[in-house]
């Protein structure tokens, strides 16, 4: 009998619209996700909120607000305000030194929320990057962190090498960013995504698009062997040649290498052309520790925003830099902005040397 009274009413509530104004603006909105920042990178996927509504973006994004960029798709009005995640959050906040795990969600002193990627003993979230990931109250981390904690996935790593040699494995990389934890883990996410592009496109350069794993011209085996070292050339005078992402060569920086790494690759050079993940590890020990013909390290030219142009300094800068072999230059910079394109990140400035 109730039934039979109640539905009339209500049909008659809904056609007079009186129903609407009685049922709460919640049942009609979600929840709004955690402000927008004018200071953070956005990826595909993620959901901020701004002016009350909530906006999921296209593509890579950073400082283009919601509503005036093509970048953001509106997703409808939200409640529960914004800067904190509204009524969908309720995680305690951040507390420097306080040990958190993997997965753990706080709100930070500037409204927002992380979601810790990495074990940590309270580290800042908006400085440590390796550690925390932003996160929306609506449906996890902003840019979800691939399993191996790079900035390059897999499948990024592959369509940047369609045509690699089998020995150069996204495994053998990752396993060797052990050795240099630093390395593509340091700053922002921009600098972290511009590092990576710039390490892979001077890899690329060096090995004809990782395919060849020695260098190529023989004749040239003979002279990478200086006599003057008090150690020698204990492998053979012709051992030393260019192996690896970076074509590792001459005997010094073999035993530099080796002696850094806990390799024996002085008296066993071979080691880098037999193991992806030596291979890798010597290309990452020249990159984070040689300034080579340079004035710094690649590492910190990309970390200090000195621009890709110095990184091909730091590693073949007396023979290509200075106008003198620009054909080379290019050809590394035309793999950077390739790599930083697929990436979504911008390439910044001083691409050349």
């Amino acid at each position: 009998m109730l039934r039979r009274i109640l539905a009339p009413l209500v049909a008659l509530l809904l056609a007079t619209g009186v129903l609407a104004v009685l049922l709460p603006a919640a049942a009609n909105a979600a929840a709004c996700a955690t402000a927008w920042s004018t200071s953070a990178v956005y990826t595909g996927g993620a959901v901020v909120s701004h002016n009350g509504h909530n906006w999921s973006a296209r593509w890579w994004t950073q400082n283009e607000a919601p509503g005036s960029a093509d970048v953001w798709a509106d997703q409808g009005s939200c409640t529960g305000g914004s800067g904190g995640g509204g009524t969908a959050c309720s995680y305690p906040n951040w507390v420097a030194g306080q040990w958190y795990g993997v997965g753990s969600i706080v709100r930070y002193t500037d409204g927002n929320h992380y979601i810790a990627v990495h074990e940590n003993p309270g580290y800042d979230p908006v400085i440590s990057h390796w550690y925390w990931d932003p996160h929306t109250c609506s449906g996890g981390p902003t840019d979800p962190p691939d399993p191996s904690g790079f900035v390059v996935t897999q499948a990024q790593f592959n369509q940047m090498f369609p045509s690699r040699n089998s020995f150069y494995t996204y495994s053998g990389l990752v396993a060797a960013m052990s050795a240099y934890p630093a390395f593509a883990r340091t700053g922002s996410d921009t600098i972290r995504k511009q590092e990576a592009a710039a390490f892979l496109a001077n890899a690329n350069h060096e090995t004809g698009g990782l395919v060849h794993i020695v260098e190529q011209n023989t004749a040239n085996y003979p002279h990478y062997c200086d006599p003057n070292q008090p150690y020698g050339c204990p492998a053979g005078q012709a051992a030393y040649y260019g192996r690896g992402p970076i074509q590792l060569s001459w005997n010094f920086n073999y035993k530099a290498a080796g002696d850094a790494l806990g390799l024996p690759l002085l008296t066993n050079p071979w080691l880098v052309q037999q193991d992806a993940a030596v291979a890798w590890k010597t290309a990452l020990w020249y990159w984070m520790t040689q300034n080579g013909p340079g004035t710094m390290t690649a590492h910190n030219a990309m970390v200090n925003s000195r621009g890709f142009g110095e990184t091909i300094r730091s590693i073949n800068g007396s023979l290509e830099c200075g106008g003198r072999n620009p054909a080379q230059v290019q050809s590394r910079v035309n793999a950077y902005q390739r790599f930083t394109q697929i990436l979504g990140v911008s390439p910044g400035g001083n691409l050349t040397c």
